[in-house]
């Protein structure tokens, strides 16, 4: 038998509407997917987040959006405008990349204050940051620094990925992730988890959270799994004009 229920699975899942093509229309049936699957978060673009709020009021899915995305190199002052924005609009996670260039270079003192800035912003409004990494582009050595900063920081999550580079979540880095994080900080994988038995796996990892795009398929492969009917998705009125 299954060692989860179809909810452990469930809220694993921050359904990604990211993808900078998706029309309005094409993101209000992602939240209204998510919705009827009852995921943890929909992460949204930024520009509809107030609207996802609006959607997701009074459910257990939470709004989320991006800071700094895709590339980090935003300044600190631009990073904390966009998690001050988003908040106004509703935001209860912000996943904020990290200055990659900053990484490299070995700058961690600004590394340290760029992260500081949005963690507390966003705690202070009593909501919670999830930071990217985008390991594609590190050594072990700059991911290791990033869990021990993170870990004093206060991060809710340490993230692998966009999911806009080379690579994604891999299990080495999983595995890294967790063991050099202290047990408060989670781990969400990005990149790469496309169906059920990838979600399955980097669970076992330790991962409590992970970014996908095929949402439905993943899940209605666990409800099948588990012996559940099939999920129902309900009819939903049109978006109110001017949406």
């Amino acid at each position: 038998m299954p060692d989860y229920t179809y909810s452990d699975i469930a809220k694993m899942i921050d359904h990604s509407l990211l993808n900078p093509t998706l029309t309005e229309e094409d993101l209000e049936q992602g939240i209204r997917l998510a919705l009827d699957y009852d995921v943890a978060s929909v992460c949204i673009l930024p520009y509809r987040l107030r609207r996802c709020a609006e959607l997701l009021a009074g459910s257990a899915v939470k709004a989320s959006t991006t800071i700094g995305f895709p590339h980090g190199g935003h300044t600190t002052a631009i990073k904390l405008a966009e998690a001050r924005q988003a908040l106004a609009d509703g935001g209860e996670e912000l996943d904020m990349v990290v200055n990659i260039s900053a990484v490299l270079s070995g700058a961690w003192d600004y590394v340290r204050e760029d992260l500081k800035a949005v963690i507390d912003a966003t705690h202070e409004a009593g909501q919670k940051v999830k930071v990217i990494f985008e390991n594609a582009y590190l050594k072990d050595e700059h991911k290791i620094r990033l869990c021990e900063i993170c870990g004093e920081l206060g991060a809710d999550w340490v993230k692998t990925s966009t999911g806009y580079a080379p690579g994604g979540a891999t299990d080495a880095d999983l595995i890294l992730m967790r063991k050099h994080s202290p047990p408060q900080v989670q781990v969400k994988a990005a990149g790469g988890i496309r169906d059920l038995d990838a979600l399955l796996r980097v669970r076992a990892l330790g991962v409590t959270r992970a970014g996908a795009t095929r949402t439905a398929a993943m899940l209605d492969e666990g409800r099948r799994r588990l012996g559940l009917k099939p999920m129902e998705r309900r009819e939903h009125a049109p978006a109110p004009a001017g949406y």
